[in-house]
C-alpha cells in the first residue's frame, strides 16, 4: 500500500468527473449544503479517500515537495498543526524508515505508525521545550499547516494566522539545523514586509507557493524557506 502511494504520489488528478448535486434537506443550513456539495465534487477528497490519506491537504504537501524537493530520505521532521495526519502520512512515505517525525497539534490526533505525537498549543510557553525534548536533536524540516478557525472578518483572520505563523517560525529557528527548511501557511496579502525581510535574513531562499490542491477560492498560500543560516536575527 505504501509503495503504491509512492508510485502514485506525483500523479495529477484528471479525467472526466460527474457533478453531484445536493438538495437542501429540511433542517439543514444552506451553508452545510454548499459544503457537502463541494466535498462530494472535490477530486482531491475522493483521491485522498482512495489512497488512504486522512485529509485532502495531503496533496498540498505532495505538490509542494514535487516542486521544491525538501522531503529527503532520513530527515528529522517536525509537523506543527499536524491533525488529522495527512501531511505526516506523506512525509513518512517520503523520508522513509530511517527518518523521524514529531507531530504536534492543539487537538488530539489518532496514532500513526512511526510518528511521535504531541498534544500542545504552539502559542504556549511550554511548546518549545516539549518539541525540543521530543526531537532529541536538531530538525532538518519544520512544517506548519496551522490555521486559526476563520471568523469571517478578514483582518481578524489575518492577525490570528500571522500569529500562528510567527509562533511556528520561532520554533523552527530554535530547532532547525543549518541548511534546514521551514514551510508555513499564510493568507495571501498576509506576509508583511518585515516578516518576509526576517525570513530572508535567516534563510537563503524564500518562495511563495499556492499548490494546485489549494482550492481556487482559498486565500491560503505557503512560504517555503530553504537554507536556514543557523543564526537567529532580531
Amino acid at each position: 500500500m505504501a509503495d503504491e502511494k509512492k508510485q502514485n504520489s506525483g500523479r495529477s488528478l484528471s479525467g472526466r468527473r460527474f457533478s453531484v448535486r445536493v438538495k437542501t434537506a429540511k433542517g439543514r443550513k444552506s451553508s452545510s449544503t454548499r459544503w457537502l456539495t463541494r466535498q462530494l465534487n472535490d477530486p482531491y477528497v475522493a483521491e485522498a479517500r482512495a489512497r488512504g490519506y486522512r485529509s485532502r491537504s495531503a496533496f498540498k504537501l505532495i505538490e509542494l515537495d514535487e516542486k521544491l524537493r525538501f522531503l529527503k530520505k532520513g530527515v528529522k521532521l517536525l509537523d506543527l498543526g499536524a491533525a488529522p495526519g495527512g501531511w505526516c502520512q506523506v512525509a513518512r512515505d517520503r523520508i522513509g524508515p530511517s527518518g523521524m517525525i514529531v507531530a504536534a497539534d492543539i487537538n488530539a490526533m489518532e496514532p500513526l505508525a512511526d510518528v511521535h505525537l504531541l498534544c500542545l498549543d504552539a502559542l504556549s510557553p511550554e511548546a518549545l521545550k516539549a518539541v525540543i525534548s521530543a526531537l532529541d536533536g536538531p530538525a532538518d524540516v519544520v512544517l506548519s499547516d496551522m490555521a486559526a478557525p476563520t471568523t469571517g472578518h478578514r483582518q481578524t483572520d489575518h492577525i490570528r494566522t500571522v500569529a500562528l505563523f510567527e509562533a511556528a517560525l520561532q520554533i523552527a529557528e530554535s530547532v532547525l539545523k543549518p541548511g534546514g527548511v521551514f514551510v508555513g501557511k499564510l493568507f495571501q496579502g498576509g506576509a508583511a514586509p518585515e516578516l518576509l525581510a526576517k525570513l530572508r535574513k535567516t534563510f537563503r531562499q524564500v518562495k511563495h507557493v499556492k499548490p494546485p490542491a489549494s482550492r481556487a477560492n482559498s486565500v491560503e498560500l505557503y512560504l517555503v524557506a530553504q537554507g536556514f543560516r543557523g543564526v537567529k536575527h532580531s
